[in-house]
C-alpha cells in the first residue's frame, strides 16, 4: 500500500472492504438457517449467489422472498451433496452456468440421534449409549456422510473453478467457508456424540485441506466457521413460511455470556469477513456469544 493509499480513507469504508460485486458464490443448504443467512449476506453485498439443496420449491421460495432489491442475485440450483455422484452432477450443472467460483460455502449438515449421557454407573451408561435403539452405526455413518464426507468432496470437486476465479479476478484469492460448529470444539457430547464428533472432524478436514492446497501453490483460502447457537431448522425443528427459524432469547439467557442466541446479522458479518479477508487461511473461528467460555474446550 502506497503512502497516498494510506491517506485515502475510502479504502477503509465498508463498501470497499466487503464489496463482492462481480463475485460468484455457491451455498450448499442455502434454503434456511445459517445457509440462508450466508446467502443474504453475500447477495446483499453484490455477489451472484447460487443456492443448492434437494427441494426445488424451497430454493425457489428463497429466491422469490429474498432476491428482490439487492445488489447481487440469488439463483436456485437443485443438488445433493450426500453422494459423490450428486456432487459431480452439481459441479457439472454449475459449470454450465459459470466459468469460475469465487466463494464456496459448505453449509449442508444434519444432526444425529440424542442420548442421555448422565448415569449413576457403567451399566446405566452402557444402556444409554450402546443399548439404546437409536444407537446405530447407520446414525453415525449418515451424520458423517453429510457433515464430513460431503463437505470434503464438495470442496475438492470445485477446486478447478475456485482456482479460475483467482485469474478472472485480479488480486482475489477464492475461498471455501466450511460451516462447522462449536460442538466440534467443546469437551462435552451435548447428548449427541455422532454430531459433535462429525463437526470436530469437519474442523480438522478443513485444516488439512487448507494445508494441502497451500502446499500445492494454489491461491485458494480454506477456513471453517464454527457457529454457536443460531436459529435453524436443526436447532428449532422447523421454520416459518419465509424459511426462518426463531429461538426465544430467554432460552439461552443463562447458558451464553451474550445472554441470547445468535442473530442473522451476527452470522452475516462473520461470513462477509471470511469471504472478503484475503489474509485469513487455515483457521477455525467460533462465533458463539461466548458459549465456549461457559462450556469449556
Amino acid at each position: 500500500m502506497s503512502s497516498q493509499e494510506k491517506k485515502d480513507n475510502s479504502i477503509f469504508t465498508r463498501d470497499n472492504l466487503f464489496n463482492l460485486h462481480g463475485k460468484v458464490a455457491l451455498v450448499t443448504g442455502g434454503g434456511s438457517g445459517i445457509g440462508l443467512m450466508a446467502t443474504q449476506a453475500l447477495a446483499g453485498n453484490g455477489a451472484k449467489v447460487y443456492i443448492t439443496g434437494r427441494t426445488q420449491e424451497k430454493l425457489d421460495n428463497v429466491a422469490k422472498t429474498y432476491g428482490k432489491n439487492i445488489a447481487g442475485e440469488i439463483i436456485p440450483i437443485v443438488g445433493d451433496v450426500g453422494t459423490k455422484q450428486g456432487v459431480q452432477k452439481l459441479y457439472e450443472d454449475f459449470s454450465q452456468k459459470e466459468k469460475c467460483l469465487c466463494i464456496l460455502v459448505n453449509n449442508a449438515g444434519v444432526s444425529s440421534a440424542s442420548f442421555q449421557t448422565e448415569a449413576k454407573d457403567a451399566t446405566e451408561m452402557r444402556k444409554n449409549l450402546f443399548d439404546a435403539e437409536s444407537a446405530t452405526f447407520d446414525d453415525w455413518n449418515t451424520t458423517y456422510n453429510t457433515n464430513v464426507t460431503g463437505l470434503y468432496f464438495t470442496a475438492t470437486a470445485f477446486l478447478p473453478l475456485l482456482e479460475k476465479s483467482t485469474v478472472t479476478h485480479e488480486g482475489w484469492s477464492s475461498t471455501v467457508i466450511n460451516i462447522t460448529s462449536i460442538s466440534g470444539m467443546i469437551k462435552g457430547a451435548q447428548h449427541h456424540f455422532a454430531y459433535n464428533a462429525s463437526k470436530g472432524a469437519a474442523i480438522h478436514v478443513s485444516r488439512m485441506l487448507a494445508s494441502e492446497v497451500a502446499s500445492n501453490g494454489l491461491k485458494i483460502r480454506i477456513n471453517s466457521l464454527a457457529p454457536g447457537v443460531f436459529p435453524s431448522e436443526m436447532t428449532t425443528d422447523g421454520s416459518d413460511q419465509d424459511q426462518k427459524s426463531h429461538i426465544p432469547a430467554e432460552k439461552y439467557a443463562e447458558k451464553v455470556p451474550a445472554r441470547r442466541p445468535g442473530r442473522d446479522e451476527d452470522m452475516a458479518q462473520t461470513v462477509l469477513f471470511f469471504a472478503a479477508n484475503q489474509y485469513l487461511n487455515g483457521q477455525n473461528v467460533a462465533v458463539d456469544g461466548g458459549y465456549t467460555l461457559a462450556a469449556g474446550l
